[in-house]
């Protein structure tokens, strides 16, 4: 008799706090929608929002002002509602259902900006990277030719310290813009500790870059070769043509290439389900179909016990994964 009339009260419990959380989630949603510049939709299909295209559901919010971003994210502060940013998605992977807001920014920027040449640029973080390589190539920017071939926005290229054989992002990086929880702007002067291999140090929880100055290193009339041919070596090195995310995992060493050690362990071609292990380079892994975060996720723990078992190394993440 005991037993049952503790479970009623739980099962009484559960649905009253079922109950104020989707009170709470319906008052978010309608202070969200006040906001001018800031558009919310709830549970739709997120597959396109990454490179890597694998099944994902949940609530997004397309943000297309600053101003939007510094409303919306005290509001998102004082309901406790954590959140994710999503630029390209190049080097994001999003779970079968997200728990978090995807928050995905479109700021306006003028294409004209770009047609002139400049000592420092003042970019939106919303911008595609693929724009400032054209550039770069337009007036042979030293220093530019690093992200070359990189499929990120501006903002997610600066979180990451996005780069190449030929160097790293952080290196032109003036200095960064951001929002607080609070919204508030913050300016971020960048110095030699700013970066780190494929990572920033100075971005705080809940805070957003929303823009960024970059430099260059003079003007080199040989750039516009040096990234067509990048271009080129990264078409007959990386499976480009297929839906990926990218490196996997970062390199233990300079030296010790992640993709190489894969390689060694002859796992290029393994596959769960409709995902596997590129062909063309080891670090990458290719979705042909409707790969799922569950496949996603025994791959990684295959390559991670191979890896242990013979070499004793277990890989470290490169690719974003939430609460991971």
């Amino acid at each position: 008799m005991m037993l049952v009339l503790k479970n009623n009260i739980r099962m009484i419990w559960k649905k009253c706090l079922d109950s104020v959380t989707f009170s709470c989630m319906k008052n978010l949603v309608d202070s969200i929608k006040e906001i001018q510049d800031c558009e919310f939709f709830e549970n739709i299909d997120l597959t396109k929002f990454t490179t890597f295209k694998l099944s994902s559901q949940g609530d997004l919010i397309e943000v297309k002002s600053i101003e939007a971003l510094q409303k919306l994210l005290p509001l998102l502060s004082l309901h406790k509602k954590p959140y994710l940013v999503v630029g390209w998605g190049a080097n994001q992977i999003l779970p079968a259902q997200c728990s978090e807001l995807i928050l995905h920014l479109d700021f306006l920027f003028e294409p004209s900006y770009l047609e002139t040449l400049k000592d420092e640029y003042e970019l939106p973080a919303s911008l595609g990277i693929n724009h400032l390589t054209s550039h770069a190539v337009k007036f042979g920017l030293k220093g530019w030719e690093v992200f070359t071939g990189i499929p990120a926005t501006l903002g997610g290229a600066i979180y990451m310290n996005a780069g190449t054989n030929l160097g790293e992002i952080g290196k032109l990086v003036k200095s960064v813009r951001l929002v607080d929880q609070q919204g508030k702007i913050r300016e971020e002067k960048i110095t030699a500790q700013s970066f780190s291999y494929r990572k920033n140090n100075f971005v705080k929880p809940g805070e957003v870059i929303v823009g960024a100055t970059l430099i260059h290193l003079g003007i080199d009339e040989l750039i516009p070769q040096k990234i067509k041919d990048y271009l080129n070596y990264r078409k007959t090195t990386q499976p480009l043509a297929t839906k990926n995310c990218g490196c996997v995992f970062k390199n233990p060493l300079k030296e010790l290439p992640a993709g190489k050690l894969i390689d060694l362990l002859q796992l290029k071609g393994v596959g769960v389900g409709e995902l596997r292990i590129s062909p063309k380079h080891a670090n990458f892994m290719e979705n042909s179909g409707k790969a799922t975060w569950d496949q996603f996720k025994t791959l990684v723990e295959l390559i991670n016990f191979e890896m242990d078992h013979f070499y004793g190394i277990e890989f470290e993440l490169e690719v974003k994964i939430p609460y991971h």
